[in-house]
Parts: structure tokens; sequence; C-alpha cells
């Protein structure tokens, strides 16, 4: 067990104020960070879902800036943070290859909203999963996971490339940071907020 671990703090029972929950989706292409940051937020150790990379996915999964990795999620991610005194997120991470997508449609039944995770070196490869989330109408937030050799690119450079509307939330954070995950999670939660109150009827 490492140093993280065990200090997480492994608090098995919500507290009594909780009120309300929501479900958040954490999606993304292959290899962009999600594992890690629900890993990095969760209160509660993670369920991970990883198996070892063999050489069945050679010439399958783009590792253009990943080559040290040899992990990936065939299922889902799952962690949980008490936001506030009366709410808490499941956090659900869904795989990013293309073969796994099928799992997305048991895993957004009941999402509130999905955080986007991007990876600037490779953003071409988030245009797919944009599409994929249009056509399911849920409310998202773009989170752009700074990896230490990512351009530094501004939230207009990142609407634009993507083509995102202006009312999509764009935030900048480093998943294996905590308080860097939190403020991405706290961004899409105002985002379905907000969004949720215009379309209440006056």
């Amino acid at each position: 067990m490492d140093s993280e671990e065990s200090s997480r703090p492994e608090p098995a029972y919500l507290p009594p104020t909780v009120e309300r929950s929501a479900k958040i989706l954490v999606v993304g292409p292959f290899g962009v960070g999600k594992t890690t940051l629900v890993g990095s937020v969760s209160e509660i150790e993670p369920l991970r879902t990883e198996e070892v990379m063999t050489q069945a996915g050679a010439g399958i999964d783009d590792l253009r800036g990943l080559e040290s990795k040899t992990t990936t999620t065939v299922a889902m991610d799952f962690g949980r943070i008490t936001l506030s005194d009366t709410l808490v997120l499941y956090l659900f991470g869904a795989p990013g290859q293309r073969r796994f997508w099928d799992l997305w449609e048991g895993l957004v039944v009941g999402a509130v909203g999905l955080l986007v995770l991007v990876d600037t070196r490779r953003l071409d490869d988030s245009f797919e999963v944009l599409d994929q989330l249009e056509e399911r109408g849920l409310p998202f937030a773009v989170a752009v996971n700074q990896f230490p050799d990512s351009g530094r690119f501004s939230d207009e450079d990142i609407r634009e490339a993507l083509d995102l509307l202006p009312t999509t939330p764009v935030v900048h954070c480093d998943a294996r940071d905590p308080q860097s995950s939190l403020q991405a999670l706290i961004a899409l939660v105002s985002h379905v907020g907000n969004r949720s109150l215009q379309e209440t009827p006056a």
C-alpha cells in the first residue's frame, strides 16, 4: 500500500446531513487521465477495472505520448466525493476506447452531467467523444488535463478547436491533484445547476 492509499480517509457512511446525490460520468479518449482523476478526488478507495495492456491492442490503441502506459480501463472506475454537507457525487469513469463505447449506454443512465477530459497533445482524439455526447443531450464541462509536456492554450483556443458552445465550461486541471480535480467537478455541477434553472418554467 502506498502513502497516498494509506492516508486516504475512509468514511464508510455518508454524513447524516446529506440530502441529495448526483451521478457524474467522467469521459474522454483513451489515456487522457480519467482513472487518475477519479482516484485522486475520491474519498473512498476507488473501484478500478484496469487490465494490463497486451499485444492484442497493438495497432488499435493509439499510444502517441503514452509510451509508459501499461494498463487500461475495461469496464469503469467508481469513486465518491461529498461535495457539501448536503450533496454527494458518485463518479463513474468510462473506458475511452471505441470498442468499449457500448458500455456507455448503461453508465450514462441516471447521470446528471459529464466531465470530459481532454489532452491538448492529442486534441483530435476528443472529437468522436464530443459527437457521442451531443447525441445524449446531457450537460457537460470540458477539463483540460495538464500533462508535463502539454502546451498551454487559452480557454478561447480550446473552445474554438473543439467547436464548443459559449456556455460550455472549459477548465484546466491536473488529474493527479485532488483539489484541481475537485474544482473541475465543481465547475460541472455549477453548470448543471445553472442549466436546470434556465429550463425550469417560470
